[in-house]
C-alpha cells in the first residue's frame, strides 16, 4: 500500500485526514469506524483514519486506490452530528484562509422548469401544476423533459392543440439544466496550502451559521482548479452512542464501544427476533423481516444483509438464507472460487468478490480487476467486450475451459452492476452491531 501511495504522491492527503481524525478522537468527538472503500486500506487503519481491520474482514486496498487508474483517494468520514462543527473550527484554526466549504448548484429540472416558466408567462397556477404533474417523478432516475414528452401522449396532445403549452414547453426545454439556486455542500470542504482566494472566488453565506466561507466553484470545478476535497459527514447514530456512553459513565460503567464482544449470543438473539427499532440500518419493517428469516449468528451475516437489502440484490437474501440454514447447497460456480464465495454461501454480494474472482480465475492484478468491475458496472459495451476477452484468455491459461469461463463471466456480470462495496458494508455493520449491543445490554440508557 505504501509503495502505491508514495508513487501516486498521496501521502500528504492521508496525513491531513489522519490529523483531523486524531484531533477529533483526542477531543472526545466520536468518529465512525469507516465509510466507503477507504476502510479497505491497512495504512488508513494504521493512521487511525478507520477502525476496520481490512485483513480481518478480507477487504481490498485497490478498490480504494487503484495503481492502474490515476484518481484521487476519497475518504468519507462520519463524525458525531452535534460536534462536527468543532472539527470545522479546528480546520479553520490550523489552515486559516486555506479552508472553505464548497458551493452546490441546484439545477432547473423538468418539473421546476415548467413551474418557473409558467409563472413568468403569467399562466394560472392550477393550469401549470396540472401539466407539471404529468412529468414522472423518480429521484433515483430523473428523466429529461424531452424524454417525458416522448412518453406522455397527453402532453403531446396539449402541445399540438394549445399555443400556450407549446411556448411553455419550448422555453422549458431551452432552460432545463441551468443552475437555479445555490446551497452549500453538506459535507465537503477544500483545503489548500495557501490563501484560497488566490485560486478560487469565495463567498460568505450570511443566511446560515456556517463558520467557513464557501468556494464559488462547485466540487468538480474546484478539483479542476487543483483543489482537494475532504468529506466530513455528520452521523446522528454516533451522537446517540456517545450520549448512551455518557449516561453509563454516570453509573460508573466505562464502556469502550470499539472493544465490545462482537460474538455476543444475546445480541444475535435480539437481532434474530426482529426487535430492532432504533438500530442503525436495521429498523425498517422490511429489514426486521429479513433479520427474522436470516437468524444471524455472526457479524458477517450483518455485513451481508447491509449489502443485500437494496433494490436489485434483495432477491438474493432468500438464497443466502436457504444456503445458510442448509435448505439448499451453495453454488460456487467453480471449485477455485469456493474460498471466495463460501463466506456468503455462494452468493456474489460484494464488488470485492468480483475482483477476487477475476484474480483467481484469470490472473488479473487487483488494479486490473477493479477496472473490470468498473466496466461491468458502467455497462460500456466496447470496454466490457475487451475485458471479457481478457478474462477468458486468462482463464484458459489457468486450465479452465472456454465455455466454463464464458459461463462464469455471464454469471458475475449482473452482480458487478449492483454489487456493494464490502468495506462500506463492514463499517456500517459494525455501527449497527454496536447499537444492537447497547440496546441488548443497556436499553434504558440507549433509549433515554
Amino acid at each position: 500500500e505504501f509503495n502505491i501511495i508514495k508513487e501516486m504522491r498521496y501521502s500528504g492527503y492521508f496525513l491531513i485526514v489522519s490529523d483531523y481524525i486524531k484531533w477529533a478522537k483526542n477531543n472526545n468527538i466520536p468518529v465512525g469506524p469507516g465509510r466507503g472503500s477507504g476502510a479497505g486500506s491497512l495504512i488508513a487503519w494504521s493512521l487511525s483514519i478507520t477502525d476496520i481491520d481490512p485483513i480481518k474482514f478480507n477487504l481490498i486496498f485497490e478498490r480504494f486506490l487503484n495503481p492502474d487508474r490515476i484518481s484521487m483517494p476519497d475518504f468519507d468520514i462520519d463524525f458525531c452530528e452535534e460536534k462536527r462543527d468543532l472539527v470545522f473550527s479546528y480546520l479553520k484554526k490550523k489552515y486559516g484562509n486555506g479552508v472553505a466549504h464548497i458551493i452546490t448548484f441546484g439545477k432547473l429540472k423538468a418539473r421546476m422548469a415548467i413551474r418557473d416558466i409558467g409563472r413568468v408567462l403569467g399562466l394560472s397556477y392550477g393550469f401549470v401544476d396540472s401539466i407539471s404533474k404529468m412529468i414522472p417523478f423518480d429521484p433515483s432516475r430523473p428523466l429529461g423533459l424531452q424524454e417525458c414528452i416522448n412518453r406522455e401522449p397527453r402532453i403531446q396532445d396539449m402541445i399540438s392543440k394549445d399555443s400556450r403549452v407549446r411556448k411553455l414547453m419550448d422555453l422549458s426545454l431551452k432552460l432545463e439544466g441551468l443552475n437555479r439556486n445555490i446551497a452549500t455542500h453538506a459535507a465537503g470542504v477544500v483545503i489548500a496550502e495557501k490563501n484560497l482566494s488566490e485560486t478560487v472566488p469565495l463567498y460568505k453565506d450570511f443566511s446560515s451559521d456556517l463558520l467557513l466561507p464557501a468556494t464559488q466553484f462547485d466540487m468538480y470545478s474546484a478539483e479542476n482548479a487543483g483543489l482537494i476535497k475532504f468529506d466530513l459527514l455528520g452521523l446522528n447514530t454516533l451522537t446517540i452512542i456517545s450520549k448512551t456512553r455518557t449516561l453509563l459513565k454516570a453509573k460508573n460503567i466505562d464502556l469502550d464501544i470499539n472493544t465490545i464482544n462482537f460474538e455476543d449470543k444475546k445480541v444475535f438473539e435480539l437481532l434474530s427476533s426482529g426487535h430492532t427499532v432504533g438500530l442503525f440500518q436495521l429498523e425498517s419493517s422490511g429489514m426486521r423481516e429479513a433479520l427474522m428469516q436470516m437468524k444471524p449468528n455472526r457479524l458477517e451475516d450483518i455485513i451481508a444483509l447491509v449489502a443485500l437489502y437494496r433494490p436489485g440484490p434483495m432477491s438474493n437474501i432468500s438464497i443466502y438464507n436457504d444456503c445458510k440454514h442448509k435448505k439448499k447447497e451453495p453454488d460456487y460456480l467453480h471449485p477455485k472460487l469456493k474460498e471466495i464465495l463460501e463466506p456468503t454461501y455462494g452468493v456474489i454480494i460484494y464488488q470485492e468478490q468480483v475482483m477476487q474472482i477475476a484474480q483467481i480465475l484469470s490472473g488479473f492484478t487487483a488494479g486490473e480487476a477493479d477496472i473490470l468491475r468498473r466496466a461491468m458496472g458502467k455497462k460500456k459495451r466496447a470496454e466490457l467486450e475487451k475485458q471479457k476477452q481478457r478474462f477468458i484468455e486468462g482463464a484458459l491459461k489457468n486450465g479452465i475451459q472456454k465455455d466454463v469461463a464464458d459461463y462464469i463471466f455471464q454469471k458475475i456480470e449482473p452482480f458487478a452492476e449492483y454489487g456493494f462495496n464490502k468495506s462500506h458494508a463492514a463499517a456500517y455493520a459494525v455501527i449497527a452491531y454496536q447499537t444492537a449491543f447497547l440496546k441488548t445490554h443497556h436499553p434504558k440508557e440507549f433509549f433515554a
